[in-house]
């Protein structure tokens, strides 16, 4: 059996979490689901799915995943992190198991998202391919301390890169697409007026640029520069409400509340 760990975050997420641990499949000897609060029987389809499930209330995506790597057993030599509406491709899931059974001195790799939405892979607008750190040895990876936008990252020794996808294909539809980002929003205001963009010079250089001016720059960028428009009407929808709305959004709620400090 592989000496893998899967560690999965929940709240409401019935519709997608058979999807994404029978992607794993046997590659994983452990998997735990990390609930808070659901209300659609995701708690007990974990379980039984062969889940090793947990309930903590939510903060934030960092300190949540961050509470399992640090209160909970861990049996895996190697930790992979998927989100519920995520899945493995066989190609990848195959790739995985490769590579940690490889012996080799690399502590963590790092993986390409492959986001769907409305059905259409979303292929442009600079979101293909984005890579994150989604695989590492026990002890060698932790989630940034922040409200939105966090990542994991390597504590130390090697990197390396895996040549296949993981899946990104939210099935709740566009009203819940569009109340969990209202919810993004918040965090995020609540992130840039903490100092959340200070260490992070494309968010930075985003944020220095003048307010409702730069959800229009945005989007003229993704959709034109970066060749958004070849998504076709999906790609418009998708880049239109994530590349401006959500943007204008932000922006809206930053303007309320540094009026309101005043």
């Amino acid at each position: 059996m592989n000496n893998l760990t899967l560690i999965v975050l929940t709240k409401d997420e019935a519709v997608h979490l058979e999807r994404c641990l029978k992607s794993v499949g046997s590659l994983a000897s452990q998997i735990i689901v990390v609930d808070s609060g659901s209300t659609d029987g995701t708690v007990e389809l974990a379980k039984k799915l062969g889940a090793e499930t947990f309930t903590h209330s939510f903060k934030n995506q960092a300190e949540q995943f961050n509470w399992a790597l640090d209160y909970l057993e861990i049996k895996g030599e190697w930790i992979l992190k998927l989100d519920a509406d995520e899945y493995l491709t066989p190609e990848l899931a195959e790739e995985i198991k490769n590579v940690i059974g490889s012996g080799s001195a690399v502590n963590g790799y790092y993986m390409k998202r492959r986001v769907y939405f409305m059905g259409r892979w979303i292929k442009h607008g600079g979101y293909y391919p984005i890579w994150f750190l989604r695989l590492w040895r026990k002890g060698m990876g932790r989630s940034e301390d922040k409200e939105m936008d966090e990542h994991m990252i390597l504590l130390e020794g090697e990197s390396g890169r895996l040549k296949n996808d993981f899946v990104d294909d939210n099935r709740k539809g566009l009203k819940e697409w569009i109340e969990r980002h209202k919810k993004y929003s918040d965090r995020e205001v609540k992130d840039i007026l903490n100092g959340g963009a200070a260490n992070d010079p494309k968010r930075s250089f985003y944020y220095r640029l003048p307010p409702f001016l730069r959800p229009c720059l945005y989007f003229f960028y993704r959709f034109f520069i970066r060749l958004g428009f070849l998504d076709g009407k999906e790609g418009l929808i998708f880049h239109s409400l994530q590349g401006f709305w959500y943007r204008f959004l932000v922006d809206i709620k930053i303007f309320k509340a540094r009026l309101k400090g005043k």
